[in-house]
């Protein structure tokens, strides 16, 4: 089955930081979402579709780390997107800030905390989800 017209690969690569001023395109998440005509990501298509909104976490020296796009219940001000790599557990899971509010465009920037800190994203591509 195709997925809608809306669906986008979303690619996001480490941005400026003091380990790496100039970013890394080998530091990053690639993964699939619905967003809506503004950019971004439509919860109701998401429900639907949910099991075609995958991640990948590539990350040199590191296997690459593939999981779900989650919408963590919380009410409107504290619901969360979060990258999810096993269900069974919630210690893994990959938080973006404010994911409901971003518009996922080339060259906007995207917080996530991992376990230990939080990364800056910048979106380098968002193409139709094949």
């Amino acid at each position: 089955m195709a997925l809608p017209h809306n669906f986008k690969r979303i690619r996001l690569n480490l941005a400026r930081s003091k380990e790496f001023p100039a970013g890394s395109s080998e530091h990053g998440y690639e993964f699939v979402a619905p967003l809506d005509a503004n950019g971004h990501i439509d919860a109701a298509q998401w429900r639907e579709h949910r099991e075609n909104c995958g991640v990948r976490r590539f990350w040199p020296g590191e296997d690459d780390q593939i999981g779900k796009v989650v919408h963590k219940p919380g009410g409107q001000e504290h619901a969360r997107w979060v990258f999810d790599y096993d269900r069974k557990r919630a210690d893994d899971d990959e938080a973006g800030y404010r994911f409901g509010t971003h518009a996922f465009a080339p060259g906007e920037y995207v917080t996530i905390r991992d376990q230990d800190d939080s990364h800056t994203f910048r979106v380098v591509s968002v193409e139709p989800a094949t």
